[in-house]
C-alpha cells in the first residue's frame, strides 16, 4: 500500500471491532478529528455503552488536542457495513487467539483492498493472526494502553507489514492525541508491558520472599516515581560502570537473572559511555561531569 492514503482518507470512517474498555476507549480518541468513526460489536449492551461513553467523554477530551474536532459515532452490528469505505480498522475484540484469527479473516474479506488492518491485542503478534489473511502487508498490531489517560499506542510489523503504513501511522496517529512507539523486532508483549511484567514479577517475589510489605512497596513506588528521570536517564546518572557490577552481584547470587542486559551494558562501557560522568552513556548530550 502506498502512502498516498494521506491524501483519501478525510472523508472515510475508522472503524472499531469490539467495543468493550479498550475498544470503546479507542474509538474515543478516533473521534477527535471530525469525519465519522464506527464502533461494532454483537452485544448490543456493548454498542450502547460504548456509545454513550464517546459521547459523554468527548467534549472534556476534544479540548485537551489542539486542532481537534469532535467526530460522529456510528454502532454497527453488521461487519460488512461497519467497515466499507473504511481506511482503519482496529480490531479490539477478547484475547482469544482462535477468535481473533477468525476476526481477521472475515475482515480480509470484506474490509476495502487497502484498508490497513490492525489488532489491538497486548499478547498476541499479529503475525500469529494472518494465516488466513490474502494481504498480510496491510496487517499491523496498534497497541493501545488505557486512552485518553495513557495515549501511548505500540505499533508492530506482522513480519510481512508495509513499512510505508508504519511510517503513516507514526506521522498520523499524534493528531489523534496519541503517542505512537515503533517496535523494532516481533516481541511478544510489545515493549512496556514487557517493562511492566518484571517490575509487577519481582514486586511479587519481594512481597512472597517476606522482604517488604505490599504497602511500602507501592508508598516507594510512589515517592520514586514521582522525583526520579525515566530508566535510561536514570542509569545514565547513576553511571553505566555501576549498573554493570549491581547486575553481576545479582546475577552472581541468583539464578534467574538473564545475560543479554549485562551484555548490552558491557558494550557501553567497553566504549568508555559510563553515562554523566563521562559526558556519553545511553545518551550524547551532557557536558562531561555534568
Amino acid at each position: 500500500m502506498s502512502v498516498t492514503i494521506a491524501e483519501e482518507i478525510v472523508d472515510r470512517p475508522i472503524t472499531v471491532i469490539g467495543c468493550g474498555t479498550l475498544g470503546r476507549r479507542i474509538a474515543l480518541m478516533a473521534s477527535t478529528r471530525g469525519g465519522e468513526v464506527r464502533i461494532f460489536d454483537t452485544h448490543q449492551r456493548s454498542l450502547d455503552e460504548g456509545l454513550q461513553y464517546v459521547m459523554d467523554t468527548l467534549p472534556a477530551v476534544i479540548s485537551s488536542i489542539p486542532g481537534a474536532v469532535a467526530g460522529r459515532v456510528r454502532p454497527e452490528t453488521d461487519i460488512a457495513s461497519a467497515v466499507r469505505n473504511a481506511w482503519l480498522v482496529v480490531e479490539a475484540v477478547p484475547e482469544h487467539l482462535s477468535v481473533k484469527q477468525s476476526v481477521f479473516a472475515e475482515l480480509d474479506a470484506v474490509a476495502p483492498e487497502d484498508a490497513i488492518l490492525a489488532s489491538n491485542s497486548s499478547s498476541y503478534p499479529s503475525s500469529q493472526l494472518i494465516a488466513q489473511v490474502a494481504r498480510p502487508e496491510r496487517v499491523l498490531n496498534m497497541h493501545f494502553y488505557m486512552p485518553p489517560e495513557l495515549p501511548i499506542v505500540e505499533l508492530m510489523s506482522c513480519g510481512k507489514t508495509d513499512p510505508a503504513i508504519i511510517d503513516f501511522l507514526m506521522e498520523r496517529l499524534p493528531l489523534y492525541g496519541l503517542a505512537p512507539f515503533r517496535v523494532q523486532r516481533e516481541s511478544v508483549g510489545f515493549i512496556f508491558n514487557r517493562i511492566w511484567a518484571a517490575i509487577k514479577r519481582e514486586s511479587l517475589s519481594v512481597v512472597e520472599e517476606g522482604v517488604a510489605e505490599l504497602e511500602d512497596i507501592d508508598r516507594m513506588w510512589d515517592l520514586f516515581t514521582a522525583h526520579q528521570p525515566a530508566p535510561f536517564r536514570l542509569m545514565d546518572r547513576v553511571g553505566l560502570d555501576v549498573v554493570l557490577a549491581i547486575e553481576e552481584h545479582y546475577a552472581a547470587v541468583r539464578n534467574d537473572v538473564p545475560e543479554g542486559p549485562r551484555k548490552l551494558l558491557q558494550r557501553y562501557v567497553d566504549g568508555g559511555r559510563l553515562g554523566v560522568k563521562s559526558g556519553r552513556g545511553f545518551y550524547d548530550d551532557y557536558s562531561k561531569g555534568k
